[in-house]
């Protein structure tokens, strides 16, 4: 039944003008806007819509990863444009001084959008 529709993601922000300069500014993605949402554009054509939320609470998950071939270069890349990386010290999880994970799974690093949800980058 949904096997051949055009499904999408979408998660909210509460400043759509702050995310619009993030997405397509600091990121590179192409974004538009339509009726105050934005439409992100991923490199693979696939759309996600960033809707207004007065009452957005950030997700406590990722909810967007891009899949890089160099870590290392993608997080000085972002962090000289001013993002910000989460680092964590935990027993399940620990980044290191680059704010990466390494290790278990794939490298990965998390940062955040200006509303707060949570992204990440990660080795292909």
């Amino acid at each position: 039944m949904f096997g051949q529709t055009k499904a999408f993601s979408g998660f909210s922000a509460d400043d759509i003008p702050a995310a619009k300069r993030f997405y397509g500014d600091t990121l590179g993605l192409d974004v538009t806007e339509e009726n105050g949402m934005l439409n992100v554009t991923l490199g693979t054509g696939g759309v996600v819509l960033i809707y207004p939320k007065p009452n957005h609470q950030p997700a406590s998950f990722t909810v967007l990863n891009f899949p890089v071939d160099d870590v290392e270069r993608a997080v000085a890349d972002l962090k000289a444009k001013g993002v910000r990386f989460e680092s964590y010290d935990s027993p399940d999880l620990k980044t290191d001084d680059d704010d990466i994970a390494r290790g278990e799974g794939p490298d990965i690093a998390w940062f955040t959008d200006p509303a707060g949800n949570i992204l990440s980058v990660l080795k292909v």
